[in-house]
């Protein structure tokens, strides 16, 4: 009964095969395979975006943190939310990766809403030399609450960046389960919103470590490569991250998998929220489910094996987040201990 992360699962069969496929005979390093080619076409027929410029990064925290210094200046701020994956989980790599530009937190918790972004830009960049200006707008999409925006709160949201000439970068380690949840496409979840940059999440969604990053205008494209290249993350292999996101490409196999996660989660849900001492605290529509328990519950879950994090002591939070593998006798079995002891 393993909840604790998407990045615990194992990665599939078929991701497997092509890396053995891959791992064939010589090819061009850092970039310069075939599979890349594959990729990059891929990804912009997925996108409906012929143009769009598309690397490749072993990690989520190198994808976010090389878009946005491609996209501000170190005396520029990013602006984001207090629970956004680059403010809580990428210790401080944005301002390593982008020489120092600041992270300005609008006001709220997990999802920003257009009011509380015009707040935030609105109190920065007033100060000429003495103050940080005005930057990016960074939305964290499925959040890490495990609420997903909706499209037309990410059409506001995108509106008041446009309206300050701000970029617009989506984080999109779930990328997939949001795109299945919503039940829409990838043009229709970034570039036709007004989205500039997007990571396309494949690790926490069954990879074995590889980001796509996609900028839909080109004009950025050299100064990401060149920022990738100083920052140490040119793979000089990278036929073995092209072989992972092309199997993740064939076939939908990316959907397939965001498919079953979030099923496997909506499977949980159904069998938790019922429970007299159990309070769902997040919109269950991808694969995360928050929920506060009391303690004494939380460690009998424990004590009978289920592997999830719990945060606070008061009434203590606990966090499941299922995998595209996760068996459903397992989820079945968890149910069962939680309503029966």
């Amino acid at each position: 009964m393993f909840f604790a992360s998407d990045n615990s699962g194992p990665v599939p069969q078929a991701v497997l095969d092509v890396l053995a496929e891959a791992n064939q005979g010589y090819t061009m390093g850092y970039g310069a395979d075939p599979l890349m080619d594959e990729v990059r076409q891929r990804i912009r027929d997925l996108f409906e975006a012929p143009e769009a410029a598309v690397y490749l990064a072993a990690t989520g925290t190198a994808a976010n943190a090389l878009a946005l210094a491609t996209l501000v200046e170190p005396f520029d701020t990013v602006f984001c939310t207090p629970m956004a994956h680059i403010e809580e989980d990428e210790c401080n790599a944005p301002e390593f990766y982008t020489g120092g530009a600041k992270l300005t937190l609008v006001e709220g918790s997990d999802r920003m809403t257009p009011e509380a972004l015009t707040r935030a830009i609105e109190s920065q960049g007033n100060r000429g030399v003495h103050g940080p200006r005005r930057g990016a707008v960074s939305i964290t999409q499925v959040t890490e609450m495990g609420n997903v925006y909706t499209l037309n709160d990410l059409k506001a949201l995108c509106d008041v960046a446009k309206s300050y000439d701000l970029p617009v970068h989506l984080d999109g380690a779930r990328f997939a389960n949001a795109v299945v949840a919503l039940g829409c496409t990838p043009a229709e979840m970034t570039w036709k919103l007004g989205v500039d940059v997007a990571v396309f999440g494949g690790t926490k969604n069954g990879l074995m470590g590889v980001e796509a990053v996609v900028f839909f205008d080109p004009a950025k494209a050299w100064e990401f490569e060149l920022r990738r290249k100083r920052g140490g993350h040119l793979f000089s292999k990278h036929r073995y991250l092209s072989a992972q996101m092309a199997a993740y490409l064939r076939d939908d196999m990316w959907r397939d998998l965001a498919q079953r996660a979030n099923a496997k989660a909506a499977r949980l849900h159904a069998g938790m929220k019922d429970h007299p001492d159990v309070t769902i605290v997040n919109d269950v529509t991808a694969n995360m489910i928050f929920f506060d328990a009391p303690a004494a519950l939380h460690a009998r879950l424990k004590e009978h094996g289920a592997v999830y994090h719990v945060s606070g002591s008061d009434t203590p939070r606990g966090r499941f987040v299922c995998d595209w593998s996760m068996p459903d006798e397992e989820i079945d079995r968890f149910v069962s201990l939680l309503n029966n002891g």
